[in-house]
């Protein structure tokens, strides 16, 4: 018998592969989206087009609606998870929010899910709502595990790469190795976890199918550091750029990291998840940026 799924950011990047994902195995998904990004579900889903910031409009579209599991990629303050809370208890069966590596202070060993423990986070919110990206997912993270009416788990993610990354991270760096332009990083020996968007996607969907409570850490298998990226991307391309360890803005890498940021995958690998090898897929996404932009630069 198909669930019935809530995707809160559902249209672009892992957002929209774990849609596909829900919509192949013939789960009933909708989507609630602001409706600025186009999809190409047609009707295989159902749409809410509201905006979670207008708290009222947001009750309205999902007010004792009931959901086997309600999935939120787009929850970045204490006050959204609150209220999302409070709309949700005793109405969805599980809960899994999307968060993140940077929930973790560096530290010099893979980081565990205890290092940072929300259970005993204070909550503490602004007056004027905003918060840096780290803190935000902290208080939205603490928020929900001090519910006892709400099944959750909080999915931590490291840097997302995929095709369609619209920060184009990745993109950059194999960019600046086609024209040859140096790029600006601070330790580029430095190990960095990673996750592919389709990998992000399928462990959302398994997250939510087994019901995993608690946070837990969700990385590919392997780290690579800034020096490797470039030399995947040289034997890929055939060209290179030059590390500086600085630079102007526009040159900085988007993975120029003061030290080794890396995550321990454990928990999840052991509850049953199987993780992907970075060094497997990254040089195959390599490729595919490689192919993009020289279609762009031909055409």
């Amino acid at each position: 018998m198909a669930r019935k799924i809530l995707v809160l950011g559902g249209t672009r990047f892992f957002g929209k592969r774990l849609v596909e994902d829900l919509i192949a195995s013939g789960e009933e998904v909708t989507i609630l989206t602001r409706g600025r990004s186009a999809d190409h579900f047609g009707n295989q889903v159902q749409r809410i087009t509201v905006d979670r910031k207008d708290s009222d409009a947001f009750k309205q579209a999902v007010y004792e609606t009931d959901y086997d599991v309600v999935y939120d990629n787009i929850c970045y303050t204490p006050e959204e998870a609150a209220y999302a809370a409070r709309l949700f208890a005793g109405h969805a069966g599980h809960y899994v929010l999307t968060s993140t590596l940077s929930v973790y202070d560096f530290a010099d060993h893979p980081l565990r899910e205890e290092d940072f423990d929300p259970y005993r986070y204070p909550v503490l919110t602004n007056d004027n709502g905003e918060y840096s990206y780290k803190e935000g997912k902290r208080q939205a993270e603490a928020v929900l595990f001090n519910r006892h009416d709400l099944n959750v788990v909080a999915v931590r993610f490291p840097i997302v790469l995929g095709i369609d990354d619209y920060t184009k991270r990745l993109w950059f760096h194999v960019e600046h190795a086609l024209k040859g332009e140096p790029i600006g990083v601070p330790a580029p020996d430095a190990s960095i976890s990673f996750i592919h968007a389709g990998e992000a996607a399928a462990f959302l969907k398994w997250a939510g199918d087994v019901r995993f409570e608690g946070p837990v850490n969700a990385c590919s298998n392997g780290a690579v550091s800034v020096t490797e990226v470039m030399e995947m991307i040289r034997q890929e391309t055939g060209h290179a750029a030059p590390l500086l360890p600085s630079a102007g803005p526009e040159r900085m890498s988007p993975f120029g990291i003061p030290g080794d940021w890396t995550m321990d995958n454990g928990r999840a690998e052991t509850a049953g998840f199987s993780f992907w090898d970075v060094r497997e897929w990254m040089p195959r996404l390599i490729a595919e940026i490689s192919n993009e932009l020289k279609k762009q630069t031909s055409s």
